[in-house]
């Protein structure tokens, strides 16, 4: 059985200050998911702040109805720190956190998303509404991961990947798993890439990278203390480094060249660093195809000779079992 990734939220702390006080303001455009920025951004609070966030995140469709008094009165704190909230996320005041909280759950309502979200699985829970919960949380996961991902900082790692002489990839238990993914894509296109999950020999690879080589570490948490020591470590030898994070203020994420960002929907026995899996490989598969788009000739002959290579295989094993 595997030993999954077993990672705590990541983020510096924010104490109940003006939001222009001890962090930046969270840029937001018409099409941001406001809960998925809510998300991502609760390590950053503490106090009164945290508690408004947590408010907002456990019943999404009660905050857009409420008014500021209320949603204030729910989660113990003060209309004056519900304002420095709104303002923190990036919004000029409640009325339009309100309608931003209120479009996007509209919008999942619409697309069967917010079926049983949240909802505890019980022992007795038949399959189908199992199947139906897994399938609303990883759906609006991967809806909340496109809405942050920022493609132009894909365009950067799959043009750094594309040209580069050597690819590490770094993860620990569960994100190795998603990384060893990466390498297999990566390895069928003729681009060279090693999988590394043993912090000795990855910092033992990581220590000979040099510039133009690419290392990436993938943590949900963004605190895997392994995986930022062999990226810092090839950092250091002047290799790229890309991190595949859930929070965008993580110490990997900070220690980055450039950050890719999922988001995560947590359902019983699967908390965010197992949920975040879908998110990573999504994004990861991504990163490949366009990898392979800007290499498609050398690309195209690598994956048609890796292929021609185990046919011998399949139709060994199609004999067999004729």
């Amino acid at each position: 059985m595997v030993d999954h990734e077993a990672e705590t939220p990541a983020g510096t702390a924010v104490v109940d200050a003006p939001a222009t006080e001890g962090r930046s303001v969270i840029a937001l455009s018409p099409a941001d998911s406001v809960l998925a920025r809510v998300r991502s951004g609760l390590p950053e609070f503490t106090g009164a702040l945290q508690r408004v966030a947590e408010q907002v995140l456990a019943d999404p469709s009660a905050a857009a109805r409420a008014t500021i008094v209320e949603l204030a009165e729910r989660s113990g704190t003060s209309p004056a720190t519900v304002t420095r909230f709104c303002r923190a996320m990036g919004f000029e005041g409640y009325a339009d956190l309100r309608l931003g909280i209120a479009a996007e759950t509209g919008r999942a309502r619409s697309a069967g998303w917010t079926i049983d979200i949240g909802r505890e699985i019980q022992p007795g829970d038949p399959l189908d509404r199992v199947l139906g919960q897994i399938m609303a949380a990883d759906t609006r996961a991967m809806h909340d991961t496109a809405t942050l991902l920022d493609l132009r900082e894909v365009e950067r790692a799959a043009h750094a990947v594309a040209g580069a002489s050597r690819v590490n990839i770094f993860g620990a238990s569960g994100s190795a798993l998603v990384g060893e993914e990466l390498q297999f894509s990566l390895h069928r296109i003729g681009v060279p890439a090693w999988a590394w999950t043993d912090v000795h020999n990855g910092l033992a690879s990581a220590a000979l990278m040099r510039a133009g080589d690419v290392a990436m570490g993938i943590s949900h948490s963004g605190q895997t203390r392994e995986t930022i020591e062999m990226l810092a470590e090839a950092g250091s030898h002047g290799a790229t480094t890309v991190a595949l994070t859930s929070f965008p203020r993580s110490p990997l994420a900070e220690l980055a060249d450039i950050v890719l960002i999922t988001a995560t929907q947590a359902t019983t026995f699967r908390p965010d660093a197992l949920s975040a899996r879908h998110p990573q490989l999504v994004v990861l598969d991504l990163l490949y195809i366009a990898v392979a788009q800007r290499t498609h000739d050398r690309a195209h002959a690598a994956f048609q000779r890796t292929a021609q290579a185990v046919d011998g295989h399949k139709a060994a094993k199609e004999v067999r079992h004729a």
